[in-house]
């Protein structure tokens, strides 16, 4: 819950820069570090809600993260099947390794709370994100939800990877 704040300023430039172009510009401008961070701490502060995170710090900062837990999907096993539910990294550090590591440490930790596969959801016009995921081994598994929310629709789609 100490790092609430530091989660909350990479989730809102994470977005910012990364869904430029593939969400309303004012939906990212009014994005409020306030508000997430309210929301970071009471996700993490809920044992009952099963969600864990791991934070990257670089001079003290938090400068990338990875939320997991449980899948939330009504069609998987939800006691075979994990879930990536947040991974950001803040702009200024792309590209340096560590979303992939923080992916790495969200799926070793997956497998060893006993779940068999991990499920992510993606932008389906994120196309950088696309081809990271796949790169690490993760795969289309067909599944697509659509989000529609008062500003904005968010047209997702799952990928999916066997834990070993």
């Amino acid at each position: 819950m100490d790092d609430a704040r530091g989660i909350a300023r990479v989730h809102v430039a994470a977005w910012r820069a990364a869904y430029r172009g593939q969400l309303p510009d004012d939906l990212l401008d009014n994005l409020s570090v306030d508000a997430r961070t309210a929301r970071w701490k009471k996700l993490l502060s809920d044992p009952s809600g099963g969600t864990r995170a791991f934070v990257a710090v670089d001079d003290g900062e938090v400068c990338g993260f990875v939320a997991f837990g449980r899948s939330r999907d009504a069609d998987v096993d939800t006691r075979s099947v994990g879930e990536v539910f947040a991974i950001y990294v803040h702009p200024y550090a792309w590209r340096h390794g560590i979303g992939r590591a923080l992916l790495t440490i969200a799926t070793n930790e997956l497998e060893r709370e006993g779940f068999d596969e991990a499920t992510l959801w993606v932008l389906e016009t994120n196309e950088p994100a696309k081809r990271f995921y796949e790169s690490q081994g993760w795969e289309d598994d067909g599944g697509r939800k659509v989000d529609e929310r008062p500003n904005a629709t968010f047209r997702e789609m799952r990928y999916r990877v066997a834990l070993d």
